[in-house]
């Protein structure tokens, strides 16, 4: 028997598990070259087969939404491993209550040995009660970890030095110090330009169609091309919007003055991302140099005020994620008709972008309502029978959940596409400095460009499809009430709609000039012969 108390004639297939994010520290006792060589002389000394390496560099532990740790799990399910090793239980996790699900329940129900060396732990020996306070303790060291940044960071923001990851449009930051904001010497009298014709009166359509025809790139482009950043995947469609505009004119960045602080995250465990009230941002005033005169702005406040309509109550889109523009497939938008409490839905992209995207794809929102309901209650019109066969017919075209071997896919993807953003980043630099010649940066950059439009490609196929309930349509006594069918609601459509493409409205002339618009709703089931 062994110092471990496990029987000597078990063969153990182990997977390595390595992980360092940034809060770990960068020193060599915790990087991961110096885990990997201590889990293997472990591996070694011990006997076990080690079935293959799950590296998660540079990801918290603060949650299990690891791509190497996913890997391994699957692995786990596909009875693949029967050992884990790492190099202490904080490389599993920083989450007491997860890690404990995995070490405490998770683990044993799949017959998976765990071992964490410098913690000494095994599941297979007798000590492992003092485990869960190991896990309390190393979520608290990232908890302490996430305050004190927390705190340095806000101490920063009231300092008045940026934090941002990148600066606002028309400031770029100081190279001998990036907390400061100087002015960018191309977009800079851009962000004057589109004062002057607000204070002018112009709106900002009008401003944004004036750019675009100027040739100037917006500000997403713009930054890509200032750090050599990979271009959005649609920015040759790209250009002003008039809601980018509207967030120009009203940030006071451009007087000289930072605000910071306007998101906070739930936890340093979550995701969501939660929205400051205004009186909760820090604020410096004349922290850097303004690229408008106080005057300017107060005026700009002053014309889009006067043009801000009244509010006129809650409007509620029935039609929101069905409605779609029949030419580009975008969803379409609700829009003002020019008469005071009347909707209309119009293409997104013409909203955003205007007519060089595509055209408006107008409807009264009263009109699409009617013509949806008089075709709902002609297809629900129906027999027991057809009934019956209708519920058949939309339990079956429920949509299957994504297999695990696509989710699988899927994460190999997206961890290859990032890491080729860091290899054409690194091709930059090593361009800039020398070290390559053009000719050579040319062909590597030909190369995992290539690739990356390739990978875009493939992730745009395999998106995840959403997985819906078959609880969701119980039984004939549900289709009966909703048969009857006596007014439009969001229930009734996404039950039986899949989408409605609506195509752009053609006048036609006559003895009397009207407008023809085709409708297409395209339906969850067919409806059954009688």
């Amino acid at each position: 028997m062994n110092n471990n108390g496990v029987g000597q004639q078990k063969q153990y297939t182990a997977a390595l598990y390595m992980r360092l994010s940034r809060d770990d520290g960068i020193g060599e006792s915790a990087s991961i070259g110096t885990q990997r060589e201590m889990l293997r002389s472990y591996a070694q000394k011990h006997g076990f087969i080690i079935f293959d390496e799950y590296v998660d560099d540079g990801c918290s532990g603060t949650n299990f939404d690891r791509p190497a740790w996913k890997r391994m799990i699957a692995d786990i399910e596909r009875h693949k491993i029967n050992l884990v090793l790492t190099k202490d239980l904080s490389r599993l996790g920083r989450d007491y209550i997860t890690a404990g699900q995995y070490t405490e329940l998770y683990f044993p129900a799949h017959g998976v040995r765990c071992i964490a060396v410098n913690d000494g732990y095994d599941s297979a020996g007798p000590y492992t009660d003092l485990v869960p306070f190991k896990n309390v303790m190393n979520e608290w060291y990232a908890r302490d970890i996430s305050q004190k940044i927390r705190g340095a960071l806000h101490t920063k923001m009231e300092a008045g030095a940026f934090i941002g990851n990148y600066a606002p449009y028309g400031y770029r930051k100081d190279p001998q110090d990036h907390n400061r904001l100087l002015p960018d010497s191309v977009s800079a009298p851009v962000v004057k330009r589109i004062f002057r014709m607000a204070a002018d009166g112009r709106r900002p359509s009008e401003i944004a169609e004036a750019l675009d025809q100027q040739g100037t790139p917006p500000p997403s482009v713009y930054r890509a091309l200032r750090l050599s950043q990979q271009m959005p995947p649609d920015f040759s469609k790209r250009g002003w919007s008039p809601s980018t505009i509207c967030k120009m004119l009203h940030n006071v960045v451009y007087l000289g003055h930072m605000v910071q602080g306007k998101t906070t995250k739930l936890s340093f465990k979550s995701t969501v991302v939660l929205q400051n009230a205004p009186e909760n941002r820090v604020l410096v005033r004349s922290t850097h140099e303004p690229l408008v005169p106080q005057r300017v702005f107060d005026l700009v406040q002053k014309h889009t005020v006067s043009r801000r309509p009244a509010a006129q109550g809650t409007f509620v889109n029935l039609f929101s994620g069905l409605a779609k523009c029949a030419d580009c497939g975008r969803n379409l938008s609700s829009s003002g008709t020019g008469q005071k409490g009347k909707k209309g839905l119009v293409c997104s992209g013409y909203k955003l972008y205007g007519r060089k995207t595509c055209s408006s794809h107008f409807i009264r929102y009263t009109v699409l309502c009617q013509a949806v309901l008089r075709d709902l209650r002609v297809q629900l019109n129906l027999s027991s029978t057809q009934r019956q066969q209708v519920l058949h017919d939309m339990q079956q075209n429920i949509p299957k959940a994504i297999s695990d071997s696509e989710q699988q896919e899927i994460a190999d993807l997206q961890t290859r596409q990032r890491k080729l953003k860091q290899i054409l980043r690194q091709l930059y630099e090593d361009h800039v400095s020398g070290l390559l010649s053009d000719s050579r940066f040319q062909d590597l950059l030909a190369s995992f460009g290539k690739e990356q439009r390739a990978l875009t490609a493939q992730l745009s196929v395999l998106r995840p499809r959403t997985a819906a309930s078959k609880s969701q349509i119980a039984d004939i006594h549900w289709l009966e009430t909703f048969c009857r069918v006596p007014e439009l609601t969001q229930d009734l459509l996404f039950a039986f709609i899949k989408r409605i493409d609506v195509g752009q409205a053609v006048c036609i002339q006559g003895g009397r000039a009207y407008r023809r618009q085709h409708i297409t709703i395209v339906y969850a089931f067919s409806k059954p012969e009688k």
